[in-house]
């Protein structure tokens, strides 16, 4: 059984149109999570370690001045677009759209004001919560306007989180959460002995502005290969990485499969995701810096968390060998990510 509940949160501010913010919590015997109506954001999630202790293991803040402060996306839904656009344009049907340039020289996140930054309309159901809004037709320079519904639910260990659209125009589309984990709760400070692998035998080379150079490489004898569970501190120190911040190609198949794994070895947690979309974006905390101070006023610094974004494939828009991202008028967007939590 899933227990849900909710209570106020706070208020945004004036200059951000206002509104109520609820925070909604979803509990099950081996995980709590914490959403709020602002973003979609998961601003917790409790998971037991081996002993049966309770952790919370994804970056954050205790308040809503600090969600609604610059951050890095922590725990939010980024879109329309997730990841970046090269230049912030494409063109659709024969007419170039511009979006605005937040991440120069590209467009990443949405843009300015994406998901990420906007109230959400929330519903409650018996074992989570479903959040919808209206994206108006030009919002950020997107065209048409967007029906978008975020749902997530809580069974057992398993937090699903269904994503689905429909539009007026033919617009991009492509939706992810970006929750900054750390298995060994919120607050430690790296994440070197973490095991990560990847099914994925490709990968996306990127330029200098993180934008994929249109290559899809293997990842076989390179640093990239995941496939095997590799100890992240010593794999970056074997390949003198910075950290990866790089798109993994998956098996082009809509349907449930497992894509990742992290498995933490001193408190025994593992996080197992599972996925319909195509690809899945590897980030390692790299641009954190300690500047941020999150839940507890810990300060986060680099490498300190790490994101499994299933997404599309970045700049597929521009990309016409790269899974679609168009979506058409009459058609549904319909995609769903599975974090699957255990100890052992």
């Amino acid at each position: 059984m899933t227990e849900v509940r909710r209570e106020v949160f706070g208020q945004m501010p004036p200059e951000e149109g206002g509104g109520v913010v609820e925070k909604f919590f979803l509990k099950s015997d081996s995980v709590r999570v914490e959403v709020l109506s602002l973003g979609c954001i998961i601003a917790a999630l409790e998971t037991k370690n081996r002993d049966e202790e309770f952790s919370d293991v994804v970056l954050g803040f205790d308040t809503l001045e600090g969600y609604t402060r610059k951050h890095p996306f922590f725990g939010a839904i980024v879109g329309r677009v997730a990841n970046r656009i090269a230049k912030g344009r494409f063109t659709v049907d024969g007419k170039e759209y511009q979006l605005f340039l937040n991440n120069r020289p590209n467009s990443l996140h949405g843009g300015a004001r994406g998901f990420d930054k906007v109230l959400w309309s929330p519903q409650v159901l018996p074992n989570g919560v479903c959040f919808f809004r209206l994206s108006p037709d030009g919002e950020e320079g997107y065209p048409g306007n967007l029906k978008v519904w975020v749902t997530y639910t809580l069974s057992g260990g398993e937090l699903a989180i269904n994503y689905r659209a429909q539009t007026s125009r033919t617009t991009p589309v492509s939706l992810t959460n970006h929750a900054y984990f750390n298995l060994s709760g919120q607050g430690s400070r790296d994440i070197y002995d973490h095991e990560i692998s990847i099914e994925a035998d490709a990968y996306l080379p990127v330029d200098d502005t993180k934008i994929p150079t249109g290559e899809i490489a293997t990842v076989q004898g390179t640093s990239f290969d995941l496939r095997q569970p590799v100890e992240l501190g010593k794999h970056l120190q074997k390949f003198h990485l910075d950290g990866f911040d790089h798109n993994f190609c998956l098996q082009q198949a809509q349907v449930r499969r497992l894509v990742a794994r992290a498995y933490h070895p001193p408190t025994g947690r593992t996080m197992e995701v599972h996925t319909t979309q195509p690809g899945i974006q590897f980030y390692t905390g790299n641009n954190l810096d300690g500047s941020l101070k999150g839940k507890g006023s810990v300060a986060y610094p680099k490498h300190s968390a790490f994101c499994l974004e299933t997404q599309n494939w970045p700049d597929a828009v521009n990309k016409p060998h790269f899974p679609s991202a168009l979506l058409q008028p009459g058609e549904e967007y319909n995609h769903t990510t599975w974090f699957v939590f255990s100890a052992a």
